[in-house]
């Protein structure tokens, strides 16, 4: 018990949140203009895995605790962090109990109550409801309000971490008045809440324009009064991520550009403009390589990328994921794309250190186009007449899809190459980011509906214990029609051993076990080629000289702490 003890006040240490000094006044400084190159399609992040509407939604709507710059919980909607030392989690791990704020209010003005949070776990739990997030409620068996201001999470097992419903940006409290209508089925196509969602943040939608604009106005129901400092807030999505530096950098047109995925000498040059400055912190996020381990082929019709049409022709093939993997140079992708703001990897959980496993650095970190050749003759790839590897009938020819940005295109042209080393074709293509991230259920071209045979993207989690994101890969988180394509799992992969690891991390108390189990997940992932990580990217992003406040953030939502940015006088 007293390593559990640890872990728990250790994880929960900041019990007060530290933000900075109270502004003199609300909505004294003005607008804040932030650039959002990948525009947001939703304010609802339980209907979208993609970071913008993560990010965007933070300033609206709220978790009970999240996660400051330095990777501690801290308390937003509650009076502390539950630990089993303050009664606030039960000895025998089977429940926890959150006791909110008094008088918190809603942005309309009603109040915030416990039964918000009871709503939201029925929301992201109701069948055919497509829910992003689902992930974050593992393991929960009911959330109970003993009276209006308290949270009792009951779990079906002891859950010896148990910050994870409720807790970070991916997993806000939404509001059972606006939402009630807009259980299962019927969560898409609520489209009035969906774009606007009531918060408990400092900021709520004034007007929301998909793929586009989203202009926000200061809560005058926020819960400080001396906050927010900036009376509103335009959020400007779409073009490239040089276009948003240099509107940030060098014109100085706007206050924040977030995710500066822009090469380093192009970023330095704007530097000297003396406008803006970068902020850079290493967080969670790994830049990968998804390979489709179901069949993506148009043929299959609505049995497309799922189960019912099969395994990937190819991709099942252990022996072509792993040569996919050795033929990549992982140190000339940095180099090329990110620079100091870039790490190679082959984790897809890179940090914090005590998680991050090196048992695959041996073989995976160097590029060995030699061993991947010798790879793929001997599973029987013969090469044909074109260059192309083939084997019965089936050729190594794939679709590799992502997002609009030159990074990741130089990176798709970088790995083409390395593939045409072992005789495998590619063929490139890339989707603006807004459609790509967006999570619609009907469009052909998102990273869940992955009608391809290969994408890269980047996501990472909240926080720094990794449960509740290798839950991700679980069986059941693969998207389907049924679930309106949302789901984490978009690589297909399934593993009864995978599985049954994830249930023994959610068991497990000790934290060295918890590290250990940690690591073989993770192992797991890359050694049997789920995907191929290839970058531990830092979250850089831009901002004007004259914004103070600003913490950058890689365990939460880089906006965060919004309500503390003020104009510098």
């Amino acid at each position: 018990m007293k390593k559990l003890r640890l872990l728990l006040v250790g994880t929960a240490a900041a019990l007060a949140f530290a933000g900075s000094a109270a502004h003199a006044q609300r909505g004294t400084d003005g607008d804040l203009k932030i650039l959002f190159w990948q525009a947001v399609s939703t304010m609802n992040p339980y209907l979208s895995g993609g970071t913008k509407e993560v990010y965007a939604s933070s300033m609206v709507i709220e978790p009970l605790a999240r996660y400051d710059e330095k990777g501690a919980l801290v308390p937003m909607l509650v009076t502390e962090i539950p630990t089993v030392e303050n009664g606030g989690v039960a000895k025998d791990l089977l429940s926890m109990t959150w006791k909110l704020k008094p008088d918190l209010k809603w942005s309309d003005g009603t109040a915030f109550t416990a039964d918000d949070a009871i709503f939201t776990w029925q929301y992201c739990k109701a069948p055919d409801g497509g829910c992003a997030q689902s992930a974050y409620f593992e393991g929960v068996k009911s959330v109970e309000a003993p009276d209006p201001h308290t949270v009792k999470i009951t779990f079906a097992e002891p859950k010896p971490y148990p910050y994870s419903a409720f807790v970070g940006a991916q997993s806000p409290i939404i509001q059972k008045k606006q939402f009630e209508k807009c259980v299962g089925a019927a969560a898409p196509g609520c489209t009035s809440a969906n774009f606007g969602p009531i918060g408990t943040g400092p900021f709520m939608v004034k007007e929301f324009k998909p793929n586009d604009v989203i202009t926000f106005t200061a809560n005058k129901n926020y819960r400080d009064p001396a906050k927010p400092a900036f009376a509103s807030v335009t959020l400007k999505g779409g073009g490239d991520a040089a276009s948003a530096a240099r509107a940030v950098l060098e014109t100085g047109e706007y206050d924040y550009g977030w995710n500066m995925q822009v090469e380093p000498e192009v970023l330095a040059t704007m530097l000297k403009a003396g406008k803006g400055t970068l902020e850079t912190a290493f967080g969670t996020q790994v830049e990968r390589i998804n390979l489709n381990h179901f069949n993506p082929d148009p043929k299959l019709g609505d049995k497309r990328a799922t189960k019912e049409g099969g395994p990937h022709p190819a991709l099942s093939d252990p022996a072509v994921r792993r040569a996919l993997t050795l033929a990549i140079d992982r140190d000339v992708i940095v180099e090329t794309g990110y620079g100091a703001a870039g790490r190679p990897t082959c984790n897809i959980v890179p940090a914090p250190a005590n998680v991050a496993s090196t048992k695959n650095d041996s073989w995976c970190l160097k590029q060995d186009i030699a061993g991947a050749n010798k790879l793929l003759d001997d599973a029987g790839w013969k090469k044909g007449s074109d260059g192309i590897r083939a084997k019965n009938g089936i050729k190594l020819s794939f679709l590799y899809q992502t997002s609009t940005n030159s990074v990741r295109q130089a990176t798709q042209e970088l790995v083409k190459d390395m593939w045409s080393q072992i005789g495998v074709a590619t063929e490139l293509r890339n989707i603006s980011a807004s459609v790509y991230f967006g999570g619609d259920p009907a469009s052909p071209d998102t990273f869940q509906k992955f009608y391809a045979d290969i994408e890269m993207l980047t996501n990472n989690f909240d926080g720094t214990d990794p449960e509740k994101y290798l839950a991700g890969w679980l069986c059941d988180k693969i998207p389907t029609p049924a679930s309106g394509w949302q789901g984490e799992n978009e690589v297909r992969y399934c593993n009864p051993d995978y599985d049954k690891k994830v249930a023994e991390l959610s068991k497990t108390a000790d934290p060295a076990k918890r590290e250990t189990l940690s690591k073989e997940l993770n192992d797991m992932l890359t050694e049997e080629g789920a995907l191929i990580p290839l970058v531990h990217r830092g979250s850089i992003s831009s901002h004007s000289l004259t914004l103070e406040g600003v913490k950058m953030n890689g365990w939460d939502s880089e906006l965060w702490n919004v309500a503390d940015w003020s104009r510098k006088k």
